[in-house]
């Protein structure tokens, strides 16, 4: 009745340690075996047709070409540990900076197109073609080149009395021509010629502008501003072109006020005043030497006249010099680039002109450059030829007259000297 079960001796448990053991090897010290994924058993092998189970050896990286990822470890994917294969995630394609460029390009030069043409629409749309030259008869032949009609008025029109007192202008109705000059433009040179308000023409035979009734002429002797009171431009083109022989091919016209607003959007134009100005009449009060002048002070240096030695020609002289120097200033890139002076001196100009039926934007940028060149000294300013006066009108040298169209309508480098 004592018959227990055999006792296990430590001899019997081999080289196995575990609690109760009296080896002195801790347990902590045993080796911890790695599996080694072998082939399946065949059927009937490994019991019950279970699969092999994995073998085991020693934990010293022997087994015999088992690739474990624990070891490195590896446990998903690809090495680095993400599904991109570089620990980051999926990388970015590269930009492709020429079909950046490309589109950038492609967008400037529309937005520079577009506003291109909306500029010059817009600036055409402005232009006053009021004078109709189809109503001027008995027209000399076109020349070579083309002849600009460059005509200052009196007009006041638009002026409050403010302005008129401002600008010393007076306040007499109707418009009358202050200044004219004729500009020559071809392949050499530009040539700028004043007519003195005070020359001696007749007036030919005429139709008027508004009655279109004709007028024969009678050899009748005026001033050649009175042609333009009489009955406008119109006259005023057929009276140059019969007293002269030249063909005017472009009709253009500014106003008191049109002008000064010009100066003033330009931001002033620099001038070297030969002397000092003091004119009561024109309100002109000018020292000697540079300086600029604003839109009040440039139309007071132009109409200025009896505090000249030379009255109307000294006078002409002027206003040649300061055109010159306004075209050239309009035609610099700090006006024509910089958008907030480009656009009011435009805005100034063209709401201030009167031109003619056929004139075009192309036209006026030729003009305004042709005048440029003159003050750069690529071209010749000049006074119609003077032979004397009577009765307090210049008369013109006939000879030197002919011989200045003559060259004009051959498009010749001008030799003629003027009065």
């Amino acid at each position: 009745m004592t018959d227990w079960p055999e006792a296990r001796s430590d001899d019997n448990r081999g080289g196995r340690y575990g609690r109760g053991s009296a080896s002195a090897r801790p347990e902590g010290a045993r080796v911890m075996r790695q599996v080694r994924r072998g082939p399946a058993a065949p059927p009937g092998q490994g019991g019950y047709g279970v699969p092999q189970q994995p073998s085991y050896v020693d934990g010293h990286g022997s087994g015999g070409g088992y690739d474990s990822g624990y070891n490195t470890g590896q446990v998903y994917g690809a090495p680095g540990g993400g599904p991109g294969g570089d620990g980051h995630g999926p990388q970015r394609p590269a930009p492709d900076w020429r079909r950046r460029v490309k589109w950038t390009a492609i967008t400037v030069a529309t937005v520079l197109v577009v506003t291109t043409v909306g500029t010059y629409f817009w600036a055409d749309s402005k232009l006053n073609r009021e004078v109709d030259l189809s109503k001027v008869i008995e027209r000399p032949e076109k020349g070579e080149g083309t002849n600009y009609l460059i005509v200052g008025s009196d007009s006041r029109e638009g002026m409050s009395d403010e302005d008129k007192k401002k600008l010393h202008t007076g306040s007499a109705e109707g418009k009358r021509t202050d200044s004219m000059m004729i500009l020559h433009t071809g392949d050499n040179g530009s040539t700028l010629i004043s007519l003195p308000r005070d020359s001696n023409v007749e007036i030919p035979s005429f139709v008027g502008s508004d009655s279109g009734k004709s007028y024969p002429g009678t050899g009748r002797q005026v001033k050649l501003n009175a042609a333009y009171a009489e009955d406008g431009p119109e006259l005023l083109v057929r009276t140059v072109e019969f007293n002269t022989g030249l063909h005017i091919d472009h009709y253009v016209e500014i106003g008191f006020g049109g002008f000064a607003g010009i100066v003033d959007a330009v931001g002033g134009v620099e001038m070297d005043i030969p002397q000092d100005i003091k004119d009561t009449k024109s309100g002109a009060d000018l020292k000697k030497g540079k300086q600029t002048l604003n839109g009040e002070e440039a139309l007071a240096f132009v109409r200025t006249r009896y505090a000249l030695a030379g009255s109307d020609l000294d006078r002409t002289k002027n206003q040649q010099k300061f055109l010159s120097a306004l075209a050239n200033q309009v035609a610099t890139p700090g006006t024509v680039l910089n958008p907030f002076t480009f656009y009011p001196t435009m805005g100034a100009g063209l709401d201030s002109l009167i031109v003619d039926e056929d004139m075009g934007l192309f036209d006026l940028a030729d003009m305004f450059w042709s005048m440029k060149g003159v003050s750069g000294g690529e071209g010749t300013s000049m006074n119609m030829p003077i032979a004397g006066s009577a009765g307090g009108n210049l008369l013109w040298d006939k000879a030197k007259v002919k011989q200045l169209v003559n060259q004009l309508n051959n498009d010749e480098k001008v030799t003629v000297k003027g009065g």
